[in-house]
């Protein structure tokens, strides 16, 4: 295995991918805490603001030029929802320092670039710079009230709010206008003081470097405390669902053309290798050209434009997804239906199993050529609590059988019918 992980303080870790694959160097940072409804928006917000400005570059202009200095390398950051945790990401690109035109160290300036970003924010009279703090309110304020802009995506979110209401995964990821309005710069800081000494920090380097760079990462986080960080591990075992006798059903209107499907679908029994069986039953149920929702619903009764389905493993629930024309809403879902009580009953093929799996593993195989690909991949899995490479994930996902598919099959319960409609 190509990844390394050393632990530089209690609740800090450094992951060290060593590739030879590229000529750059990419430097992540992910600081992980709980998700909820008090701080949501408070996390989607700090981002935003610090990509503004830091204690040595305090503008976006000072930023960029820094990075085009730095052979033309490339920032971003943002923030994510995972299972019942809030992350906050950072990302900063540069050439590995073998390709540089003359000799010089700049995979240690670009963890000191990345590092003053995250850790050491532009601050006027103990705040975040007002200016900064109003005008990121705004634009995060675009981002909640746009949300209905990608109708599949709200019909998606909507399903998720419902089946989840009153816990945290319920949550926008981007918060809500009503606490974004009671944000203040001050206080704003001073969450972001706490924040960052309780948080889970992992920090990933994928390049040509090796586990010499901990010396530098160590020397660049000294300031920082240990902790004993408040997370949530997403695996199979944290998230037991209870049999729903009767699936919620809710539809909801809006000024559209297309109808939305989404149906959730919980995973109600614990078993061991629960991902990789999930992950080819799901395959098989809708996640590939072949998939029994695609051939069924949308190639042989024509029901829907698009149909397929995901499987979100940091919650163990499926996701159905159809948009149809309004009126084929009923027929939909007793086609639906039928391909779930089809695999319930085995009514699949050998040929169907073998397509399911080339088509995760063909994923699979692709996840070392993209460095930010191979970063969430093993990232998923330090929140997953797990250590699976990639040749023992190819073994797991092959020697899931037919029995074992049904088995499962027969664990899947129908938790909300969402239809975004006109009516």
């Amino acid at each position: 295995m190509n990844h390394k992980v050393i632990e530089i303080k209690k609740g800090i870790k450094l992951h060290i991918i060593n590739t030879e694959k590229f000529k750059t160097n990419l430097l992540s940072v992910f600081l992980t805490t709980t998700l909820n409804k008090e701080n949501v928006t408070k996390n989607a917000l700090i981002p935003a603001v610090l990509r503004r400005g830091s204690i040595n570059m305090p503008t976006q202009e000072a930023i960029s030029k820094e990075l085009e200095e730095m052979y033309g390398a490339s920032f971003n950051c943002g923030i994510e929802k995972t299972g019942d945790n809030q992350v906050i990401k950072f990302y900063l690109e540069a050439i590995s320092d073998d390709f540089l035109p003359q000799k010089e160290d700049l995979l240690k300036k670009s963890i000191e670039k990345l590092i003053e970003i995250a850790f050491k924010p532009l601050v006027e009279n103990d705040s975040f710079k007002e200016e900064y703090i109003k005008s990121e309110k705004e634009n995060l304020k675009q981002i909640i009230e746009g949300k209905k802009d990608n109708k599949a995506q709200y019909a998606m979110d909507r399903c998720v709010e419902i089946m989840y209401k009153d816990k945290p995964y319920g949550l926008y990821k981007y918060g809500d206008i009503e606490s974004l309005e009671k944000i203040q710069s001050h206080d704003l800081y001073e969450y972001y003081l706490d924040f960052i000494s309780k948080c889970k920090i992992d920090i990933f380097i994928s390049g040509q470097v090796d586990e010499s760079i901990k010396d530098e990462i160590s020397k660049q986080l000294e300031f920082l405390n240990e902790r004993e960080p408040e997370y949530v591990v997403n695996n199979s075992e944290s998230e037991q669902k209870e049999k729903r006798e009767e699936p919620e059903v809710v539809s909801e209107s809006m000024d559209i053309t297309q109808g939305k499907l989404v149906i959730g679908l919980d995973i109600t029994e614990k078993r061991e290798n629960l991902r990789y069986i999930a992950s080819v039953y799901n395959s098989i149920l809708g996640g590939n050209p072949m998939s029994k929702l695609f051939q069924n619903v949308r190639e042989k009764e024509s029901l829907a434009y698009t149909a397929g389905s995901v499987y979100l493993k940091p919650k163990n629930n499926i996701f159905i997804k159809c948009g149809i024309e309004i009126d084929n809403y009923e027929k939909a879902v007793e086609v639906i239906k039928e391909q779930l009580d089809d695999m319930k009953k085995g009514n699949f093929s050998d040929e169907n199993i073998k397509n399911a799996k080339t088509n995760i593993l063909s994923t699979v195989k692709f996840i070392p050529d993209e460095q930010d690909t191979e970063i969430t991949y093993y990232f998923s899995q330090e929140l997953a609590n797990t250590n699976v490479d990639f040749e023992e994930y190819e073994g797991k996902i092959n020697n899931v059988t037919k029995e074992e598919i049904v088995d499962f099959a027969n664990s899947i319960n129908v938790n909300t019918i969402y239809f975004l409609t006109n009516k």
